[in-house]
């Protein structure tokens, strides 16, 4: 029992830590830099966007794991914002210019994009757990 609660808080780690750096440099990638804190905010992402498969005890399709994604990026994000932007000041970023945004920290265009990036988290979510832990091999049901 000891080992195998071992083993899965192994596996949380190694996801959070790539989906944290796969959301760091996809930032890097679209913004030209990024922070430190949105490894952290990416990998608590990541690792919950995985953890839908492990907790929901019913086969979600595709698209319902998208919004459901959608709207734990979006939470955490905005979390994380109000963390690190209104209460400590840091200024990391500021949506404020942009039409339905709450508070400068979230926004509806950021939620529709990442209602489509997280179609690529979930199946590379599923790919790592299939390939480095020997999970079930993913099988999607898109409706």
């Amino acid at each position: 029992m000891r080992m195998e609660r071992r083993l899965k808080i192994e596996k949380h780690i190694v996801l959070f830590i790539l989906g944290g750096m796969g959301y760091f440099f996809l930032e890097v990638l679209v913004r030209g830099y990024s922070h430190y804190t949105m490894f952290l905010c990416g990998g608590a992402c990541f690792l919950c966007i995985g953890l839908l498969n492990e907790s929901v005890k019913f086969k979600m399709s595709f698209v319902s794991q998208m919004v459901l994604s959608t709207f734990i990026i979006t939470g955490l994000e905005l979390v994380t914002g109000l963390i690190v932007n209104v209460w400590l000041g840091w200024d990391i970023w500021d949506y404020s210019n942009l039409p339905y945004n709450f508070k400068g920290q979230i926004c509806l265009l950021y939620s529709v994009l990442w209602f489509f990036a997280s179609s690529a988290a979930i199946v590379i979510d599923d790919f790592l757990r299939y390939k480095l832990f020997h999970e079930e091999k993913p099988h999607y049901k898109f409706l």
